[in-house]
């Protein structure tokens, strides 16, 4: 790919938007699923819980929630437009039990402990003051609730030629120096691989990702 068309898909990797940003989000969704499932897994979703997903993208993967315990409850937030819009599209059935919130990236617009589970795929390379959205995430999560985040290791993203774009690129040591910044106080570091097919769509590759599960 040019290098253009690298930061023209940055780009929407970052804030997908218009037609473009649609077939993203799909491609989002499908070189993801690993990492998201291995996510939703670590929050041990129980019965009557509130389940808190930023960056939601498409949000295919919803039905997967919702079908893991007795009323669920889901709110997904996004900064992207398009994202917002096709989520809400594809997850009309789940009516009352899901809700789609569209939100500018830094303050997250809900009360303190709102929520009993928290997790994020993918999306930490883009924060603009990642300990203060940290914090932000430690105010809406329960005292006794779980936050899971989950990225790509810097060694693997560092090889991939549109992450040279406004990606912030982390290694498990950096990653966890960030949390201790924060006040969120303990956390367990679970190291995965997979095998995906690239987001330029030129090739398989191994992936090596970190699933952080953090407590207060």
């Amino acid at each position: 790919m040019e290098k253009e068309e690298l930061k023209i898909l940055a780009h929407n990797l970052a804030n997908p938007q218009g037609e473009k940003g649609i077939e993203i989000g799909e491609m989002m969704n499908a070189t993801n699923i690993g990492m998201t499932l291995e996510s939703i897994k670590a929050l041990v979703i129980e019965d009557d819980e509130h389940i808190l997903e930023i960056g939601h993208g498409n949000a295919a993967h919803l039905k997967t929630i919702i079908s893991l315990a007795q009323n669920v409850r889901y709110t997904g937030i996004d900064i992207s437009e398009t994202m917002h819009q096709e989520a809400r599209r594809l997850n009309e059935a789940f009516g009352n039990q899901a809700d789609f919130v569209l939100y500018e990236g830094s303050i997250l617009p809900f009360k303190d402990e709102t929520f009993n589970k928290i997790f994020t795929v993918n999306t930490v390379y883009f924060w603009e003051n990642p300990v203060a959205f940290l914090n932000e995430i430690y105010r809406v999560l329960k005292d006794d609730g779980t936050f899971v985040l989950t990225f790509a290791q810097k060694d693997f993203m560092e090889k991939l030629p549109f992450t040279a774009y406004d990606f912030t690129l982390y290694n498990n040591a950096e990653m966890e120096e960030l949390i201790s910044q924060s006040h969120f106080k303990r956390m367990k570091t679970s190291e995965r691989e997979e095998e995906i097919k690239s987001k330029t769509g030129e090739e398989t590759i191994q992936r090596i990702y970190t699933v952080l599960t953090i407590k207060k």
